[in-house]
């Protein structure tokens, strides 16, 4: 099913990020071949197993997971990431 297809490439995308590194779900569905479907994302590590590096995972303006923020920001920081207002700074924007 493309569903399950879509999921296991976004899942892949996600486990090669390495630590400090900081991607939208926009650029996660589009590296698993569904541009436009970073709601799908959202859904799938909302969902799916815990051993996902969600934390690497942004919105495009940079914001954090709601009701998690402080998970988020001290699972970023741990990695290096620099935080601006509560959101990551993305390249180009």
């Amino acid at each position: 099913m493309e569903g399950d297809r879509f999921a296991e490439r976004a899942e892949d995308v996600i486990r090669a990020l390495r630590p400090g590194e900081v991607v939208t779900y926009g650029e996660v569905a589009a590296a698993a071949g569904r541009p436009g479907a970073a709601r799908a994302v959202g859904h799938l590590l909302a969902t799916r197993p815990a051993d996902l590096p969600w934390w690497r995972v942004v919105t495009a303006a940079g914001r954090l997971v709601p009701g998690h923020e402080g998970e988020h920001a001290r699972r970023l920081e741990a990695e290096g990431v620099r935080l601006d207002g509560g959101r990551v700074r993305l390249p180009g924007r």
